[in-house]
């Protein structure tokens, strides 16, 4: 009986570690999907270096995010190692979901990182561009 309580514990720990896993990758799919300031529209209407630099830090807090659930997963990874045995034949699946899902959240933070470099360059150049169009008619060329 001892046995039946304690494999239940296992099966209910685990299940709560599978649907904590899946919980964990929703947020990754808003990402991708357009919504937010990086939509489509958003990135054909940002035409001034406000815009870009919004969209920047925005880009910005996305890869912070994205760092933080890949640490996170990184803890929850050393877990599956050090406590294989807590979950049987589930463990091996667990690890490599769980690796995954570091690398999937690690990806998408690099490809956040470019994306705010560029609008952070593109902003630049209007920055520039606005000042030489300032300057160029005060020259009388």
């Amino acid at each position: 009986m001892v046995v039946t309580l304690g494999r239940k514990a296992k099966d209910i720990v685990t299940a709560l570690s599978t649907i904590g896993l899946l919980a964990s990758c929703a947020p990754m799919a808003t990402y991708e999907t357009g919504e937010g300031p990086t939509g489509l529209a958003g990135i054909q209407n940002a035409t001034t270096p406000s815009e870009h630099k919004t969209l920047a830090k925005y880009h910005e807090d996305k890869a912070d995010d994205l760092w933080i659930k890949a640490k996170e997963q990184k803890q929850l990874l050393e877990h599956y190692e050090e406590k294989s045995y807590l979950y049987g034949k589930r463990a091996q699946d667990l690890q490599a979901h769980t690796w995954a899902l570091i690398r999937n959240y690690e990806r998408a933070a690099m490809a956040s990182i470019k994306e705010a470099a560029t609008h952070r360059q593109v902003a630049s150049e209007l920055e520039k561009d606005n000042v030489i169009n300032k300057i160029l008619p005060k020259l009388n060329l």
